[in-house]
């Protein structure tokens, strides 16, 4: 809002510094800053009305050290990172802009599941919450929503052959909203996206399409919101899983938003998208705003979240986290490196699928169900063995850190 009252004001008043409101990068440190003081600021009163409210977490006992210390500990704290997040977006990003628009819609809408999911537990005392059904259908129609946007939407396309030796006049446009023109190849509407090892490290969903001929295109894009849907899906359960300890799953999250950011950046940027010869997405750039508020709220949700944790973020934090990752790697063609970046997720998710399914297959063949992991998700079978939780923690996060190193490094391996 205050980023369109500026350029509304600019056509009748010189105002000093209104310039600083063109660039990227000063928005998005703008939101960084105002989403951490507000996740900081907000945070403890937020604690406090859920402990008068008696919102706490119901706490199963596992038979793990220090589990049942945390009974009671609030929970719903994700409200903290949608506040501390939303409200910088609206402030300093481009409103109009499609990609904006569809993360700020990726936020409320699993926002609003997860807070459905912990009002359920919380509020009604039903332990198992929203069905698993319920949370699904939630995930489906928000990948139907973004891939059908991606698809139809005239001003999602991407542009290559971008000019090589830009003038010094580009070099600054560049880094100004994404509207200003600039000199590049005309916008195309496809399905490529990024992966490591093929050429030009690009990859197009239509070469999983079998049929040729003039509805082809028709069934490529249905093709990519079927992949869209089962990643959304997959990812935003993968958060969920991972939120299991003090700090974990905000650690995790932070360095791989962080890193999405990084490549946000470097695709909506044209020189650096010239440079290491990556697919420029015009206006992307503007993600750059929402991830750096994202970041913000993360860091400040972590002062509370760590170890020993005041608050819990629940599902309304980590089913929204997992969702938000998933629809910012696809905005900006990534979404085929989200099992290097979110390896962590993926493991988590693995853990549980395999532990389940070798139970189920041992009980049925031998009459009696064994288990791969001492307990599942992983997280929870280095407690059993004796790990003392913040060494686990600690211990995700310079994974995380190293997958997020990998995945950067991509970039330049064909």
């Amino acid at each position: 809002m205050i980023y369109h009252l500026v350029q509304y004001l600019q056509h009748f008043f010189d105002i000093p510094g209104a310039g600083l409101f063109r660039f990227i990068s000063s928005r998005s440190a703008m939101a960084f800053i105002l989403s951490l003081s507000i996740a900081l600021l907000i945070g403890k009163r937020i604690i406090r009305y859920l402990q008068r409210k008696q919102i706490g977490e119901e706490i199963r006992n596992l038979g793990l050290e220090g589990q049942m210390q945390k009974k009671g500990t609030p929970t719903m704290g994700g409200i903290i990172i949608l506040a501390a997040t939303l409200i910088p977006v609206l402030l300093f990003a481009n409103l109009t802009n499609i990609y904006i628009l569809l993360m700020i819609a990726t936020t409320l809408w699993l926002g609003a599941v997860g807070f459905t999911d912990d009002y359920i537990k919380v509020f009604l005392k039903h332990k198992e919450g929203l069905s698993g059904k319920s949370k699904i259908l939630g995930q489906v129609s928000l990948g139907l929503i973004v891939g059908l946007t991606m698809w139809l939407s005239p001003e999602i396309v991407i542009r290559e052959q971008v000019q090589k030796s830009p003038t010094a006049e580009t070099v600054i446009s560049s880094e100004y909203n994404d509207s200003t023109p600039v000199k590049a190849s005309k916008g195309i509407k496809c399905t490529r996206t990024t992966i490591p090892f093929f050429k030009n490290n690009q990859f197009d969903y239509s070469m999983l399409n079998p049929f040729k001929g003039p509805h082809s295109d028709i069934i490529t894009w249905l093709i990519f919101i079927i992949v869209t849907v089962i990643i959304i899906t997959a990812v935003s359960n993968g958060a969920n899983l991972t939120d299991g300890l003090d700090g974990l799953a905000t650690g995790v999250s932070a360095v791989t938003v962080t890193t999405l950011g990084i490549f946000a950046y470097l695709s909506g940027n044209i020189i650096y998208a010239s440079h290491l010869n990556i697919m420029y997405i015009p206006q992307s750039g503007e993600l750059v705003v929402f991830i750096s508020a994202l970041i913000g709220a993360l860091v400040g949700f972590l002062w509370y979240n760590s170890y020993p944790a005041q608050v819990f973020m629940g599902d309304t934090g980590s089913l929204t986290l997992g969702g938000i990752i998933a629809v910012f790697s696809i905005l900006i063609r990534k979404e085929l490196l989200i099992p290097i970046l979110c390896g962590i997720f993926l493991v988590e998710n693995l853990s549980v699928v395999m532990q389940v399914s070798f139970f189920k297959y041992t009980k049925r063949k031998y009459g009696e169900g064994k288990r791969i992991f001492l307990m599942s998700p992983l997280h929870h079978h280095y407690q059993k063995k004796g790990y003392p939780e913040p060494k686990i923690v600690s211990r995700f996060w310079i994974v995380a850190i190293l997958l997020a190193a990998i995945t950067i490094a991509t970039l330049k391996i064909r």
